[in-house]
This record gives C-alpha cells, structure tokens and sequence, in this order.
C-alpha cells in the first residue's frame, strides 16, 4: 500500500495471509489494463478553464464526497470512497484487501495502517500538497502557485505549489466543463514519488460530521503551522 505522499520512511510490515509479492504483481498488472480506461468518459471538447473558473469551482462547496482509484508509484492500484470537509478536513476510506485510513483533521494528516508493525502515525498537513484545495478559500491567481497550466481541448489541467515552500511538493489538477468538475489530482511529493488519484462522481454539500475527521489513537496536542 502506498501512500498519498511520503513521509519518512518506517519499518515495512510483514506480509499476511498471502498478501506478499504475488498480489501486488497482478495488482501492477492490473493498473497497466486499468490506465487507458480511465479516460474514456471525458465529455466532447471543451474550451480551457480560465484559472478564475477553477478557483470558483472549488470554493462553490464545503463538503464532498466520492468514489476513487488511486494509481500508486509503483503501479498497483487500490480503490475507496473519500470525504472532504473544507477547510483541512479529508477522509481516505480503502477498500479491502487494504486496511488502511487516511484522515487529515484539519492540522495533521494521520496514517492508520492496519497492517503496519507501528501504531497510527501523523503528520502536518500544511507540509503535503493537499493543504492546496483543502484550503478554506483556494486562490490560483497567487503569485508563482500555478506552474503549470493547460488544455487538451477536454480537460483543463492545473499543476501548483505552495509559493512560499515549493519543496513540499506540487499537485496537479485535471478538470473537465459544462459543468466543471474535478476528475483527477495527481500529486508529486517533491521526492520524485507521484500518486495519481482518479475520482468517480463528486457529490457535493452534504452533511459530514465532526467524528468522521478524528483521527484515532492520535493525540490532540496541535503541530507547528
């Protein structure tokens, strides 16, 4: 299993029930048949997204929520439902055969693992790329954050970074139109690993409760912001 971003390195965990090299080669084998398929439903062509549209969009909803696909570094492949809260909040639910949480509470972004030797593990969020569209009020038109801006004529592609620490890493933004949607984010962690996040449909403005954002066995001592 790999994560949405790296951290520093921890003990791997021991393999189980059979969940050893074998597994993640099919899986890998999988994602190779999996990636053409998941462009095949983008809408006819459609003109670029200006980056004030794009900002628009995302500040138009609060909370959301969704199906994903997350296509890992090494190309194994694991599916879940994620939820959003704005401003800091996500959930990463996995699928099995995974066992695994990812929950940002606003100030950390904790990893539970289930299958890890080690206990839940946390981290700053305003050190990881998704800080950028957690944000409570996204802005792309800011000075030296967007790096990278384009069109295909279906999609819109947006690639930024945190202007003041660039070092964190970036994250690309994939939209289409009529209406804009967020279809994929891709994220570099600044290390040279890429995790590329596929969504299903977004829904949006939905009541998401404040429990569903804790992340547990972590402490409530707050981190350096």
């Amino acid at each position: 299993m790999k994560r949405l971003f790296a951290y520093p390195s921890r003990p791997a965990p021991r393999a189980r029930g059979g969940r050893g090299p074998g597994l993640l080669t099919r899986r890998a084998s999988f994602a190779g048949a999996l990636l053409p398929l998941l462009t095949v439903a983008l809408p006819a062509a459609a003109g670029k997204l200006s980056l004030a549209e794009i900002s628009e969009y995302l500040n138009s909803f609060r909370t959301a929520s969704g199906n994903f696909t997350q296509i890992n570094d090494d190309g194994t492949i694991s599916t879940g439902r994620l939820y959003i809260r704005r401003p800091g909040r996500v959930r990463f639910e996995y699928d099995p055969p995974e066992d695994m949480l990812v929950i940002s509470d606003g100030t950390r972004v904790g990893i539970i693992d289930g299958k890890s030797n080690t206990g839940p593990e946390a981290y700053p969020l305003h050190r990881t790329p998704l800080k950028i569209i957690l944000a409570r009020r996204v802005d792309f038109s800011r000075e030296r954050m967007v790096t990278g801006y384009e069109s295909d004529g279906k999609t819109t592609t947006v690639r930024a970074q945190d202007p003041e620490h660039p070092e964190y890493g970036s994250l690309g933004l994939v939209f289409t139109a009529d209406p804009v949607e967020l279809r994929q984010w891709v994220i570099d962690d600044g290390g040279g690993s890429r995790t590329t996040v596929v969504l299903g449909d977004l829904k949006t403005g939905m009541q998401l409760a404040d429990d569903r954002f804790v992340i547990p066995g972590v402490g409530a001592e707050r981190v350096d912001r």
